[in-house]
């Protein structure tokens, strides 16, 4: 759940607080598959007025986006704490591309949200993006990649996120792990990994993760 600062005037506080009301409500909705649900329903989950919600947010796609984003924020800072203890940061990248990809079939409207606004959240300076530009950097620089041009780097990292993910939705007869593994493997391979290497990442087992909302 989304939790609104402690610090500010109570004004401040108080502001903080329907926001984060706001998102958490939004969050709920999308996880009961009701990303078409009005601003009054919105509104009512939350318990807080519409005219206190226009001070937020211009259109329910606007907070939908905000709770996507804030999501995908706390999810990754989840991410963080799974690689604390490894010294690889092509294999904290591998991870997380496959446990990633692995949402598009796990929370299916968030998904949905994430590919129709893929290029925004991409240039976000927070949630997956600037985490994978990171650990992208880091392998580059300690041999394990070769990814001189990080901005082109991206192009491939996303562009592959987001296409997987309409692979996925589009053919539910797909298996999703070994989907998501054969493409993270081809995504190691095109940023300058072996083939064999990239398989053995692949192979790694992975840690069972919450739900982003719920």
């Amino acid at each position: 759940m989304t939790r609104p600062p402690t610090v500010g005037t109570r004004f401040d506080q108080r502001r903080a607080k329907t926001r984060a009301s706001l998102i958490t409500a939004a969050q709920a909705l999308l996880a009961e598959g009701r990303s078409s649900a009005t601003i009054q329903e919105v509104t009512e989950r939350a318990d807080v007025g519409t005219g206190s919600f226009y001070n937020h947010f211009s259109s329910r796609d606007d907070l939908f986006v905000a709770a996507i984003a804030d999501a995908a924020e706390r999810y990754a800072q989840l991410l963080d704490t799974l690689g604390t203890d490894r010294d690889d940061p092509a294999a904290l990248f591998s991870r997380s591309f496959r446990l990633t990809g692995r949402l598009h079939r796990r929370e299916r409207q968030l998904s949905r949200i994430l590919l129709a606004h893929g290029h925004q959240l991409s240039q976000a300076d927070s949630g997956f993006a600037p985490r994978a530009r990171r650990d992208i950097e880091a392998a580059h620089h300690a041999g394990r990649f070769h990814a001189p041009d990080i901005d082109r780097a991206m192009v491939v990292v996303t562009g592959s996120m987001i296409e997987l993910g309409h692979l996925l939705h589009d053919r539910p007869d797909r298996d999703d792990a070994a989907t998501v593994d054969a493409v993270t493997s081809d995504v190691l391979v095109a940023l300058g990994m072996s083939r064999t290497e990239a398989e053995a990442l692949c192979d790694e087992t992975l840690p069972i993760l919450p739900a982003l909302t719920g």
